[in-house]
């Protein structure tokens, strides 16, 4: 059961195109592309959700054509522009299956910008001007792509710290890492659950519950992979006053006196937090329980704080040092940063904690907004265009090459300049390489079809696109 009018679910220019494209199309073929960005890869996923939410089996009925029949003339003012009979010749010969083809990588795979990512044209002759019509929707897949590339970029970074700074064996921790804080700072319960699961692609660590739902529903996930911890807020630290902190935490503790938990500590001074009542009163309770302390700082500059928090729990909890020559907490405490937290003050962060001779391994991170919400289309330069289309019978290869004038004043070609023609992606040696349909005929399409008339025909479990972000299959044709 749909919940949404799919006739509605489009830019309100897109209703006249079936009026503006040429006479005599009867196909259009257009792709997607992540074209550059802030990372140099993009890892392709979340297709599959929207296939399922909106478009698989009847897309839309009667009712909902009616109630857009209604709708779009008070939109244009005028009732020569939506065309109700367009939609009325998908409701009658298809019974709303929508007549197009999409095929794409499969979801996980890591591609390098500038590369189709998946492509979709129309099925039926008649229904030409549909393909780009969905691309409203379609495009949407930029945001879990999105997500999914900017937590893998940052388990690179502490991939990286940890192989230079944390004892062997450590990096099993990885996983737990960067924990995703997002659910309240993202735009919609939607956001949560699509942003949530792009992130349970590349780490175990999350609050948000809405990313492993939907990781179930929409991928068959076999369990849930979205991990926590019992941890406190301020309204819980901040109940008996400022006086009564010491004793929260000692109630914090004793609540759960074995596992691990997590306690908010920047209430009044979370540096008196830490050397008198952490680290002096409750010490012993801490170095005997069966678990471990996750202490959190919550404002302040970030790498200032960590680093004088770290001083004093060195002083008073001791430490050792591994064999690659960095301090190691007791494995009863460790500390969370979940203020402030995005990918560049990540690199920054575990670079000051090496500089001053810190293991990685005694920090794990909270990443909120910054993960689920500060990203937009622009962060991959995500975009969908026509590359091929067949007008009276004639195939025609489509592109757009605009010219723009940089900041120097020099006339240059755009990085908005598209692909024409009909597309395959290849693999070369580890790299992928996009070409059209009749080159490298020796290579294999790793683009597959994934949606074809209403119906999905390759769809992928949760594990399998996990597993498809790590694999390192170096193909060569």
């Amino acid at each position: 059961m749909k919940h949404e009018n799919l006739i509605l679910l489009a830019d309100a220019y897109k209703y006249a195109h079936h009026k503006f494209y040429y006479p005599g199309t009867t196909e259009i073929y257009s792709y997607l592309e992540s074209r550059g960005g802030m990372f140099d890869e993009t890892i392709f996923f979340g297709l599959q959700y929207i296939l399922k939410e909106y478009l698989e089996g009847q897309a839309f009925t009667q009712e909902d054509l009616d109630e857009a029949a209604a709708f779009l003339p008070q939109v244009f003012g005028r009732d020569d522009v939506f065309d109700k009979s367009k939609f009325q010749y998908i409701l009658d010969k298809y019974d709303g299956y929508l007549p197009v083809k999409i095929k794409a990588v499969a979801e996980g795979t890591a591609v390098q910008t500038g590369n189709v990512l998946m492509t979709i044209e129309n099925t039926d002759p008649e229904c030409f001007w549909l393909t780009n019509f969905l691309e409203t929707l379609l495009m949407q897949v930029w945001y879990p792509c999105t997500v999914a590339t900017l937590s893998n970029e940052v388990k690179k970074v502490v991939t990286q710290f940890y192989s230079e700074t944390a004892t062997e064996g450590a990096e099993a921790g990885i996983d737990f890492v960067l924990n995703d804080f997002g659910f309240r700072g993202v735009s919609s319960v939607e956001s949560a659950k699509i942003g949530g699961a792009a992130h349970l692609l590349n780490f175990s660590g999350s609050d948000n519950l809405a990313g492993s739902g939907m990781a179930i529903k929409y991928y068959n996930a076999k369990k849930v992979y979205g991990l926590s911890i019992p941890a406190t807020e301020h309204s819980i630290c901040t109940l008996l006053g400022k006086d009564g902190e010491l004793e929260v935490f000692r109630h914090v503790l004793k609540t759960f006196p074995t596992g691990t938990i997590a306690c908010v500590s920047d209430s009044y001074n979370i540096f008196k937090a830490c050397e008198d009542y952490w680290g002096t009163e409750l010490k012993d309770l801490i170095l005997n329980r069966k678990g471990t302390l996750v202490i959190r700082p919550d404002s302040g500059d970030p790498i200032m704080t960590l680093l004088e928090v770290f001083e004093i729990l060195f002083e008073k909890f001791g430490y050792t040092t591994n064999p690659k020559g960095y301090k190691v907490l007791p494995p009863q405490v460790r500390i969370i940063q979940g203020d402030g937290v995005n990918y560049v003050a990540i690199k920054e962060i575990y670079s000051a904690l090496k500089e001053h001779g810190i293991s990685a391994e005694n920090l794990v991170l909270g990443m909120g907004g910054a993960l689920l919400q500060k990203v937009d289309r622009d962060t991959q330069r995500f975009a969908i265009k026509c590359s091929s289309a067949i007008i009276n019978d004639k195939l025609v290869r489509v592109e757009k090459s605009p010219t723009e004038i940089d900041s120097n004043g020099k006339i240059t070609e755009s990085f908005k300049k598209s692909k024409a023609g009909r597309l395959k992606l290849v693999k070369i040696n580890g790299i992928f390489k996009t070409v059209e349909q009749n080159d490298l005929l020796d290579c294999d399409d790793m683009l597959q079809t994934i949606f074809e008339n209403g119906k999905i025909v390759t769809e992928f479990d949760f594990e399998q696109v996990k597993a498809n972000i790590n694999e390192k299959d170096t193909v060569s044709c």
